[in-house]
């Protein structure tokens, strides 16, 4: 990305008409090759997209709805809090991104990444993390180029995939 200016991308907190855009979008196998594998059922976007809409009426952040320059749905970007309490951050703040195929490579997840530290920060969120699997290499050039520094290493209960946690001050 060094030499290149970002692409213009717009954050929306999610629509009810999101969840479909999303589970159109995650249909894509390589999209999902480190989150399952496969779109789960649309309800689970319903679900989600719902729970987001929840995060930033209370917390002021979610993973919001992230469109591009033309204004067609792109994927999601954003922050909340980790899911899981059997492994990993519990209790902390996590960001992270996923995009339709056609927008890899452009820019999008570092500036909607960007866009997502200032309105965490702003949220008063001093601290976040980024969970990522160790083979997603176009991830973790995100999370470098966001400046985050390696915390820990870690094997996923299910599945017993290796991913790192990646920290970030943003005091």
């Amino acid at each position: 990305m060094s030499g290149r200016s970002l692409p213009a991308v717009r954050l929306r907190v999610p629509t009810d008409e999101d969840a479909l855009a999303w589970h159109r979008i995650f249909a894509d196998p390589d999209v999902m090759e480190f989150h399952g594998g496969k779109a789960a059922e649309l309800s689970v976007y319903e679900e989600l997209t719902a729970r987001q809409r929840r995060h930033d009426a209370e917390r002021g952040f979610c993973f919001w709805t992230m469109l591009d320059e033309d204004g067609e749905v792109i994927g999601f970007t954003g922050a909340q809090p980790w899911p899981h309490t059997e492994f990993g951050p519990v209790g902390e703040i996590e960001i992270g991104w996923r995009l339709a195929r056609r927008a890899w490579g452009k820019g999008y997840a570092t500036a909607a990444a960007r866009t997502t530290l200032e309105r965490v920060r702003a949220a008063g969120v001093d601290q976040v993390v980024a969970m990522v699997n160790a083979r997603n290499e176009r991830s973790i050039a995100v999370i470098k180029r966001l400046g985050m520094e390696l915390s820990e290493s870690f094997t996923t209960p299910v599945g017993k995939q290796q991913g790192y946690c990646f920290r970030l001050a943003l005091v």
